[in-house]
C-alpha cells in the first residue's frame, strides 16, 4: 500500500512539475470524452423533450358538415369530462371559414360561395400523462366512433419521426465514444510513451537494482490514471457550462411549443460512467504503452 501510495505522489508531482503540457494533454482528453457526453445530454433531453411536447399534440375533430352548432357544444362539453383530456376549444364554422378567409390568401374567391363548407372542429388537447401513442390512439377510437364525426387527426407523426431520429443518434453515440474511446487511449499511449523515453536512464538504473517491470510500470500506470480522471472532470465541467449557457434559448423554444421543459446535465449514473471511463482509459493506454516499451529498455553492463 505505502509503494502505490509513493508512486501515486511520485505521479502528481511529475504532472505538477510540468503545467503547460500535463494542462494540454488533460484538455485534449476532456474534448474527446465531452463530445460524446454532450451527444448523450442531448439524446436524453430530446427523449424528454418529446415525451413532454406530446401533451401539446392535439387531436383534431372534425365533425360533418350538417352538425348544428348547438349539437357541437354539447360534444365538446362531452369530451371535457374525460380523465384523459385536459382541454376541448371548439371553432365553429363561421370563424374557421373566417380565419381560413384572413390567413389563405383566397378572400375574393371565398366570397363567391354561396354556403360554408367547413365543419365545426374540436381541438382537443389530451393530458401530458397521457401523451403515449397508445393513448392518443384510444381518444382518436373514442372520437372515431361518434356518428356525428367525420375524420379524427391526430398530429404524432412528427413525434414518430423523432423519435426514429434519435434511435440514429443513440447509435451514433455509441461509434462515437468508440472512436473517441480510441483516440484517448492514443493521446494517453503517447504522452507515457515520451515520459518513458526521457525517464530511460532513471528505468535502467530500477531495473539493474533488481526493479522487476511490474515495479517499474506502476508510477506510468497511476500517471495514466490521473490523466484520464482529470480529463473526464474536465469534461464534465465543459457539458455542465454548456447547458448552463444554452438553458435560457432551450426554455424559449419550449414556451413557443406549449411546454415548461427545462434543458438536464448529466445525471448521477452518466457523471460516474465518464469519471469511470476516464479511468480505465486512462489505465488501459498507459499499461499497453508501458508493457510495450519497458521490455525494450534493459541495464546496460
Amino acid at each position: 500500500m505505502t509503494r502505490h501510495l509513493q508512486a501515486l505522489l511520485g505521479s502528481l508531482g511529475r504532472l505538477a512539475r510540468s503545467p503547460l503540457a500535463t494542462l494540454l494533454t488533460v484538455f485534449v482528453i476532456a474534448l474527446a470524452l465531452a463530445l460524446p457526453a454532450a451527444l448523450k445530454v442531448f439524446v436524453s433531453n430530446s427523449q424528454l423533450a418529446t415525451g413532454d411536447f406530446a401533451g401539446a399534440v392535439d387531436v383534431s375533430v372534425y365533425l360533418k358538415t350538417d352538425v348544428p352548432l348547438g349539437k357541437a357544444q354539447q360534444l365538446a362539453q362531452a369530451a371535457r369530462r374525460r380523465a384523459d383530456v385536459a382541454d376541448v376549444t371548439l371553432i365553429p364554422a363561421d370563424k374557421g371559414l373566417e380565419d381560413f378567409r384572413t390567413y389563405s390568401g383566397f378572400g375574393d374567391a371565398l366570397a363567391a360561395l354561396k354556403e360554408n363548407p367547413l365543419p365545426h372542429v374540436l381541438h382537443v388537447r389530451p393530458k401530458a400523462q397521457e401523451g403515449s401513442p397508445a393513448s392518443l390512439e384510444s381518444l382518436r377510437r373514442y372520437f372515431g366512433a361518434w356518428p356525428e364525426v367525420e375524420v379524427v387527426q391526430v398530429d404524432t407523426e412528427w413525434v414518430n419521426r423523432f423519435n426514429a431520429m434519435l434511435d440514429v443518434l443513440r447509435r451514433l453515440l455509441l461509434i462515437a465514444a468508440a472512436l473517441l474511446g480510441i483516440g484517448v487511449l492514443a493521446v494517453i499511449g503517447n504522452t507515457i510513451r515520451l515520459e518513458i523515453q526521457s525517464r530511460r536512464a532513471e528505468i535502467e538504473v530500477t531495473k539493474l537494482v533488481g526493479g522487476s517491470n511490474a515495479y517499474v510500470r506502476r508510477p506510468f500506470l497511476y500517471t495514466g490514471v490521473l490523466y484520464g480522471l482529470a480529463g473526464a472532470l474536465l469534461a464534465w465541467a465543459i457539458v455542465a457550462i454548456a447547458v448552463v449557457v444554452l438553458a435560457s434559448s432551450v426554455a424559449k423554444l419550449a414556451h413557443l411549443y406549449g411546454s415548461q421543459f427545462t434543458l438536464r446535465g448529466l445525471e448521477l449514473a452518466d457523471v460516474g460512467m465518464l469519471l469511470g471511463a476516464g479511468i480505465v482509459l486512462g489505465w488501459l493506454g498507459a499499461w499497453i504503452s508501458a508493457a510495450r516499451h519497458l521490455r525494450s529498455i534493459e541495464p546496460r553492463a
